[in-house]
């Protein structure tokens, strides 16, 4: 996607600096800062203090922090050491086990020598991967949209979004956003509602932004004002990302998500995922038992990050001094409650039968 007319994407390797380079999105949308990531402690950093966020973006992060530290040290014990470092960053997206058992399983075999190119090379591969399953997600979800428009008469399309899930949390395009950004492509008149996304509000920080850069109709809308759009028919669709999806259907997404889906089962609005494949945890089935729900710094809750009048991005304290916050960073929508699944391979129910239809090589773990 572009930023002032320049195309990104969210990580690339910088031949001329030596460097992975990413989008500091801790800044955004006040500050557009490109920072190099060079060793595993920066990549490390990056994941956990959420430099870079998003399952697909993380998974990615954790391929190159791979690769880097073969560049530096090839043996086995690095290659081990180095998964379980990245693999502690962070506990509910199931993208970052993916990409480092992917790296692992490609390098593994290899004699120390040649697992440096190979990792680059694979890390790369999982990128260009990412760019094109999300492409086809798009492509796909852009029926709904169609649909929509059809039924009414070409009239505005309203869609609700909740978190980032676009191309800030991916590699590119955007796992939710993508059938939004191929809507408005093809001549499509669309209007976002985005979520504000407490506490960390990656809606108004990052998808506010990336609205706004791609030049897409959008209101930026308080958490709790979702449900009262849907009362009044100003919602057409609901369309969010995961972080896992489990292999009957339940999906494990930014907190709020649950709440959404709740409101939109109430008011007859279909609410939809959009998942690339490694998202789905085909090894889980129970979302509620099984699926470890981050449990982050209440700092998060208790402080907002925003400019000033200075023009500094300051954090500013909104609460009582001794008032304790609770910060679950996820929650789990059950699979009953999700009209359908929007994947590279087409859209599905999010039901055992409908996902084994497009993923039969899964078709017992659906089971």
């Amino acid at each position: 996607m572009k930023i002032n007319g320049t195309p990104y994407r969210s990580i690339w390797r910088d031949a001329a600096s030596d460097a992975v380079q990413i989008i500091d999105q801790r800044w955004l949308p006040h500050e557009l800062r490109i920072v190099p990531l060079r060793n595993l402690n920066d990549f490390a950093t990056a994941i956990r203090d959420m430099w870079v966020r998003g399952a697909p973006l993380i998974g990615a992060t954790a391929a190159w922090g791979m690769a880097e530290e073969m560049a530096r040290d090839p043996s086995d014990t690095n290659l081990n050491a180095t998964w379980d470092v990245l693999h502690d960053t962070r506990p509910t997206a199931i993208n970052l086990r993916w990409a480092l058992d992917a790296m692992r399983a490609t390098l593994a075999p290899l004699p120390p020598a040649k697992r440096a190119d190979a990792a680059r090379a694979k890390a790369e591969a999982i990128c260009d991967e990412d760019v094109e399953i999300n492409r086809r997600i798009g492509e796909n979800g852009l029926a709904l949209l169609r649909d929509i428009a059809a039924r009414k008469g070409g009239g505005r399309v309203n869609v609700l979004t909740h978190c980032n899930a676009g191309w800030l949390a991916t590699v590119d395009w955007g796992t939710a956003t993508s059938p939004i950004y191929h809507a408005v492509e093809a001549g499509i008149d669309m209007h976002v509602f985005v979520d504000e996304t407490r506490p960390r509000n990656q809606g108004a920080l990052l998808t506010a932004w990336e609205m706004n850069s791609h030049r897409v109709s959008h209101d930026l809308i308080v958490d709790n004002a979702g449900g009262h759009l849907m009362q009044h028919g100003e919602v057409d669709i609901v369309i969010v990302g995961t972080d896992r999806t489990t292999a009957r259907g339940d999906v494990c997404n930014k907190i709020g998500t649950y709440l959404k889906a709740l409101a939109a089962k109430a008011n007859d609005v279909p609410f939809y995922v959009a998942l690339p494949s490694p998202t789905i945890d085909w090894t889980v089935r129970d979302g509620l038992r099984e699926i470890p729900i981050e449990e982050r710094s209440g700092r998060e809750v208790t402080h907002v990050q925003g400019r000033g009048p200075d023009g500094r991005v300051v954090d500013v304290q909104i609460s009582p001094d001794g008032t304790g916050a609770r910060n679950p960073a996820f929650d789990v929508t059950p699979a009953e409650l999700v009209t359908g699944l929007i994947t590279e391979r087409g859209i599905c129910a999010a039901t055992p039968k409908g996902m084994s239809a497009l993923f039969p090589e899964y078709a017992t773990a659906a089971q």
